[in-house]
Formats: structure tokens, C-alpha cells, sequence
């Protein structure tokens, strides 16, 4: 059986998953009610090999396989990147030491980010990488004398990770955190910022955080899209406003593009939506084009010298597996293959056949939305999608899709063609069709 090299049958892998295994936001073992995870075999270019009913069959990861995946899977200059470096050196110490995947990725990042991003810290995760942000905000403010201004300001809807800080930014009553609203940190939530340009709405936001400056360390967004929180979209102007407003006030903005950058939204970075410059900036997910697990924070030279010169002496924080040198070898190549490639017309087309192939989803019983951006295609429905039946149904049409809450969408890998986008089309109207 194709990528099977443990000696395990589907059968033992499912058994053992049962037994042992959690999944993200899941219960553990055979659950009343829950479907036990698809077992994966292999995965090559959009495609992943899955085990169904005993038989491989082969399904599009419309997925990205949670977003990173996007120039698909086993792209050949990706895969003789990871080969070259584990031959060269698998992991080193970053404490003491440096390399040269970490200088060459540093370097690109900093070439690529909007202007005034100098200096780049890596962790292992979007998660960290925004506790990564808050704390260099939070030091940055103590090395300015001023340890009063701790807290931090988002709009409701967001996500920004499954760690204690993030999770304190994350929407506190309809996101996925809001079991722990009562034990975490407490931040300033301004509404929920509309889809559509609105200069009442900014206006309000400003007079909020005028209320707030004093123990304001930063305003943390996810510029253009809110991913987890919910998969909403809004006008790039709303960055222009947040940007002025944090000037004029002495707050930081942090940008969290773990799930918008290197193209997704039909721009390298969200920011470059309207052209403006965070002070502090998370990057990850395709990052690596799915290879491995990593991220990065890069900040301006200012907070990075304020920190530096601080009472601490340093930035504390610092990861076992930072800069990992093969996760920073595959993330220069797939960095590398994006911007070698019109990958502006790829996103493009993606957007058009998304665009087209979800119109049919208007009008459903249960719709109550439609929308696109960039490469991402959201359906939006007026009660929860049943796993157990969507799962199947997609698969059907040999689509992986993981829908949550209300919502089925979309994020294909770049590689897809227009027949592949229409296929993943049809399957999330199929699944959309059966909630109403």
C-alpha cells in the first residue's frame, strides 16, 4: 500500500487511534455520535491518499491540509531541499549557535514583509508566534518605562491560537476558547468589524482604545481575514484606520498573517492590501508549504533594540527547536517556488473558479452567505455542518473537506487547476445542500 511504512494495516491504525489518540477539538476514543478520523496513506500533488471502507481512493485536499500545503504535497523542489539539508545537519542548538538556513530565511522574510520589519525571532507554531508578539510588545513597553500598559485590544471574531495569551484574544464568547474566558487574561474586545468600509466604525474603535491607552501594550488583527473565529472578510481599509489610530495613541500593532500570508488573500501579505506596516508581524502555516511545523515574528528595529537595551537584556523567549534548520531549509524553498512562479494569476483563478463555482450555494435553504477571497471560498450556513454527514459526502465526490461550526470552506492548494476548483466547488455545495 502506497506510504505505508510502518507494517500497520488501516485497521491497526484505527485501533490504536481509538485507543490512544487525540485529535484537535475532539473527544478521545469511540465517542457517542463521532466519526473516528479518515486514515491518510499518502498525499502527492493536490491529492491525498485515504483508506475508505478498506480501499484507497483519492481525494483533493481542498484543505491545504489546514492551510499550508500550497504548492500541494512531494513538490520535488521542496522534497530535494529537506533531502540536501538533512544531509548536511537534521538540528543545532540556536542558543550559542547560527546557520545558514536561518540567515537565508531571516533575510528573505525581511526582503518580503511590509517595509520596517527588520529583525525576526522563530518559534514552532502560530500560536507561539503570537505569544512571541505580545511579549516583545510587553517588553518593549517595560523598556520604555512604562510597565503599566499590559493589556492588548482585537475585534471580536478573531483567533490567534490555542496558547494561554492567544487564546485571551481570541473571541470571548462565540469562539473556541470562551470555556476559558473566566481564567484568562483580560483584554479590551472592540465589535466585530464589518465586512464593508464604514468610518462610523473606526471612529468608535478610536474613541474605545482612548479609553484604554494607558494600559494599551499593542492592538493585535488578522488583517483582511478572520480565520478560525469564524472565516469573515473585511474591507483593507479598516488596516489603514487601525494602523493611524495606534500612531496617534502610542499603541502597538501587531498583524497576525499566520493564515493570510504568502499570497492567500491575491496579496504576498494582507497588509500590502492597503500598503501599510505593523509594527510587529506573525508569519506561519505556509510558511513552510507544509512540511513542518514553523513560524516567525518579526518586528521593527526600534522595539527590537527598546527590548534589547531593557532591564532583561534580552527577548525571553526562546524555543528547543528554534530555527529549526531543516523546517528553515524547506521554508526557503517553498518561499522561493512561490515568488519564482505568476503565483499572483494562479490565486487569481483560483478566486474566479471559486467565485463561479459556489454561486450555485445562493439561494440554498440553510445559506444565509457566500463569499470569496483570494483563495478562499466560504459557504455559510445558518446552523452547524454535521460532520458525520459532510465527511462522507465530500468524500463521494473525492473532495477532503473539514468544515466547523456553520461553515464550509475551501483553501486549495495553488497547484489546483480549474477543473480541480470546480470539483472542490461541487462537493462544498453537495455538503452545504444537506444542512438546510
Amino acid at each position: 500500500m502506497s506510504g505505508a511504512t510502518s507494517g500497520l494495516t488501516p485497521e491497526q491504525i484505527g485501533a490504536i487511534d481509538a485507543a490512544h489518540l487525540w485529535h484537535p477539538y475532539s473527544t478521545i476514543g469511540a465517542a457517542t455520535g463521532v466519526i473516528p478520523p479518515v486514515v491518510a496513506v499518502a498525499a502527492h500533488g493536490a491529492w491525498l491518499t485515504l483508506i475508505r471502507d478498506g480501499k484507497p481512493i483519492e481525494a483533493l485536499d481542498a484543505m491545504s491540509s489546514w492551510w499550508t500545503a500550497i504548492h500541494g504535497h512531494g513538490h520535488s523542489v521542496l522534497d530535494a531541499a529537506l533531502t540536501t539539508q538533512l544531509g548536511a545537519m537534521n538540528h543545532v542548538m540556536f542558543g550559542g549557535l547560527t546557520h545558514e538556513p536561518a540567515a537565508r530565511l531571516a533575510q528573505l522574510l525581511v526582503d518580503i514583509t511590509p517595509a520596517g520589519l527588520e529583525t525576526v525571532f522563530f518559534s514552532d507554531s502560530g500560536s507561539v508566534s503570537v505569544q512571541v508578539a505580545v511579549k516583545m510588545a510587553l517588553q518593549y513597553w517595560r523598556s520604555r518605562g512604562q510597565p503599566a500598559k499590559r493589556r492588548l485590544m482585537t475585534w471580536r471574531g478573531g483567533y490567534h491560537g490555542d496558547t494561554l495569551t492567544p487564546m485571551s484574544i481570541c473571541d470571548p464568547d462565540g469562539g473556541m476558547h470562551s470555556l476559558w474566558t473566566d481564567i484568562l487574561a483580560r483584554q479590551v474586545f472592540a465589535p466585530q468589524v464589518p465586512r464593508d468600509y464604514d468610518p462610523a466604525y473606526s471612529k468608535a474603535f478610536e474613541t474605545q482604545l482612548a479609553q484604554h491607552t494607558p494600559e494599551l501594550a499593542a492592538v493585535v488583527v488578522e488583517p483582511v481575514v478572520q480565520g478560525a473565529g469564524g472565516m469573515r472578510f473585511h474591507d483593507p481599509r479598516y488596516l489603514c484606520d487601525v494602523r493611524d489610530i495606534c500612531r496617534r495613541h502610542d499603541v502597538l500593532l501587531i498583524f497576525d498573517e499566520i493564515a493570510t500570508g504568502f499570497g492567500r488573500t491575491g496579496e504576498l501579505f494582507a497588509a500590502d492590501h492597503c500598503g501599510v506596516s505593523p509594527d510587529i508581524m506573525c508569519v506561519g502555516k505556509a510558511l513552510t508549504g507544509g512540511y513542518l511545523s514553523l513560524a516567525a515574528t518579526l518586528c521593527t528595529t526600534d522595539i527590537a533594540h527598546a527590548i534589547s537595551v531593557g532591564a532583561a537584556g534580552a527577548l525571553m523567549h526562546g524555543p528547543t527547536f528554534m530555527a529549526n534548520p531543516l523546517a528553515c531549509a524547506v521554508s526557503v524553498a517553498s518561499v522561493e517556488v512561490l515568488l519564482g512562479q505568476d503565483w499572483r494569476s494562479r490565486v487569481a483563478e483560483i478566486s474566479a473558479g471559486l467565485t463561479a463555482g459556489l454561486e450555485a450555494a445562493q439561494g440554498l435553504p440553510g445559506v444565509i452567505d457566500v463569499r470569496v477571497c483570494g483563495a478562499i471560498g466560504v459557504i455559510e450556513c445558518d446552523r452547524s455542518v454535521d460532520l458525520a454527514v459532510a465527511t462522507p459526502a465530500a468524500l463521494d465526490r473525492r473532495v477532503w473537506l473539514r468544515p466547523f461550526r456553520n461553515l464550509v470552506y475551501a483553501m486549495p492548494p495553488y497547484i489546483c487547476p480549474p477543473a480541480e476548483i470546480a470539483q472542490i466547488t461541487s462537493a462544498m455545495v453537495e455538503v452545504a445542500g444537506l444542512v438546510g
